[in-house]
């Protein structure tokens, strides 16, 4: 008799919303509450960001009170993110130039997530992402902040050349209150944006 496999967790949750900017704030906060029942809050920040995109995405591209609906699946060691709705064009990576908002949605998940498409249903599409659960997390982070400042300095014509702790701090200021500008455009309230990353990072380190 071969020995038994201990069956990976498989949890699913069904969220229906209307794509509109008061109705995605709920959703993302939605999302918190249901992965933190799932004892997976440190996973919550980039699930909450990941949702926030696709369902804006709905909002510009479907329509204002399109009809929609958000899946969480939490499969072993990956959290799946899928939203579906009516329309049946399915969105593609474009190339998008630093002053374009439009196309940087698709960018952002893709950078962030583990693996990412869309898919054509009986009723619509949906497009989805998966997000690893994995132990290493903090150190991911880590090293995508850096990146994310190389990249930032770079682009503000800092170059890659070595930088003092104080030059280190002041451009994580700039980056983070750029942030802040790109959410606020994009109809986020910066102090639930400010208020979540605190949050998540308490958790984490509270774990760690």
């Amino acid at each position: 008799m071969s020995g038994c496999e201990i069956p990976e967790p498989r949890l699913r949750c069904v969220l229906p919303f209307e794509a509109a900017p008061p109705e995605v704030r709920l959703l993302r906060k939605a999302v918190v509450g249901q992965l933190g029942r799932w004892g997976l809050l440190a996973a919550a920040d980039e699930a909450a960001l990941l949702v926030t995109e696709l369902a804006t995405n709905v909002l510009k591209h479907v329509g204002e009170g399109a009809s929609a609906t958000l899946i969480l699946e939490w499969r072993g060691g990956r959290l799946r993110v899928e939203v579906h709705d009516k329309s049946r064009t399915i969105p593609a990576l474009r190339s998008a130039g630093c002053d374009e908002e439009c196309g940087r949605g698709l960018h952002l998940i893709a950078a962030c997530a583990l693996d990412w498409g869309a898919v054509l249903t009986a009723a619509g599409k949906a497009v989805w992402c998966e997000i690893p659960l994995s132990a290493g997390k903090s150190s991911r982070r880590v090293e995508r902040a850096a990146e994310a400042l190389e990249g930032y300095r770079a682009g503000c014509g800092g170059g890659h050349g070595k930088m003092t702790e104080a030059g280190i701090e002041e451009s994580v200021i700039e980056l983070i209150a750029d942030l802040l500008h790109w959410s606020v455009a994009r109809g986020h309230d910066p102090d639930d944006v400010l208020d979540l990353a605190q949050m998540h990072y308490e958790a984490e380190a509270d774990a760690a």
